[in-house]
């Protein structure tokens, strides 16, 4: 019976062992949003956020709130009751799990930044950076909401609008209108006119489709020796869905074969000018890199790309036709 006893005890050795060294997955990160309020409101009013973590519906998570290094409450949501000015600050959260072996904690989530303001006026713009050709929409908001008889928009200390109501767009956006605007709302007192200045705040404008660059990559280890990687690196910054990229590739004016999905490129390592463009055909938009040369640049055509391709690319203002 006690043989029989060891022998069990020594069987099951080798399954604790390969549980033990089982691999761990990655950490799950939270995420906090705003679900009720706004990131910048005035003295006195509220903010909701909730704490989650995605594709984790049924398991028991709780839930801890941080503001900066501070730890808050225990909670699935937290709410920021008549708030202050001393509470502004960058809120997150963390998820936490206990199971049978330990407690699991997720990475933090991304911080919600909140701005309790206690002055008379505050301009809501988007907290996203807005795309060039966009429509930007602005709110003068006053405490406790006056009816506003004007109210003047400036961007960098120069009058942009003037108007009744409390919303004010900009249209068309270009690079230019990137800044800081500020509102001024005035309406009618009993006796006087009250005329109140907002806080400056920062509007950020981006390009949909940024210039790209080209990079030369001649020593690749994992490339033939007698080849060469061309990178074409550019952003695309579009709203969802995202559009898919065309990338062409050009050597002394002549193509280097059909556009296609991938960034890059192998070529035969070749002296010449070299350029690349991205190209979104369901915006209509196309940018063209600054050429690179590479080795000993003649400005022509090399001889194998002549035999290759016979079709010349015209360049005209950054577009090629």
């Amino acid at each position: 019976m006690k043989l029989l006893l060891s022998l069990l005890v020594v069987s099951t050795l080798p399954q604790l062992a390969e549980l033990q060294v089982l691999p761990t997955s990655a950490p799950q990160t939270a995420v906090a949003e705003l679900v009720k309020g706004l990131p910048w409101i005035f003295s006195g009013e509220s903010v909701h956020l909730k704490c989650s973590v995605p594709g984790n519906v049924s398991a028991e998570w709780r839930y801890r709130w941080f503001r900066g290094g501070e730890q808050l409450q225990e909670s699935e949501y937290f709410v920021l009751w008549k708030a202050r000015p001393q509470q502004s600050g960058k809120y997150y959260c963390q998820g936490l799990r206990t199971t049978w072996i330990n407690t699991q904690h997720t990475l933090h989530s991304l911080p919600i930044e909140i701005e309790v303001d206690g002055g008379w006026a505050i301009l809501q713009a988007p907290p996203l950076p807005m795309l060039v050709g966009e429509t930007m929409t602005l709110t003068c908001r006053v405490r406790n909401n006056p009816k506003l008889t004007e109210v003047i928009l400036y961007k960098d200390g120069v009058e942009l609008q003037i108007q009744r109501g409390p919303e004010l767009r900009v249209t068309n956006l270009t690079l230019q209108h990137h800044g800081s605007y500020w509102c001024r709302a005035s309406w009618d007192g009993r006796r006087e006119t009250n005329s109140v200045i907002s806080v400056a705040a920062p509007v950020s404008i981006i390009e949909v489709l940024t210039e790209p660059m080209l990079e030369i990559v001649p020593n690749d280890p994992l490339i033939h020796k007698d080849r060469m990687l061309l990178v074409c690196h550019v952003q695309l910054n579009a709203r969802q869905p995202v559009p898919h990229i065309h990338y062409y590739f050009y050597q002394d004016g002549l193509s280097l074969g059909p556009a296609s999905s991938q960034d890059k490129i192998t070529v035969l390592r070749d002296s010449g000018q070299y350029w690349c463009k991205a190209s979104v055909p369901t915006l209509g938009l196309k940018r063209l890199s600054k050429p690179l040369g590479y080795g000993r640049v003649t400005g022509e055509p090399s001889e194998h790309l002549r035999m290759r391709n016979q079709k010349i690319i015209v360049v005209e203002d950054n577009v090629i036709i």
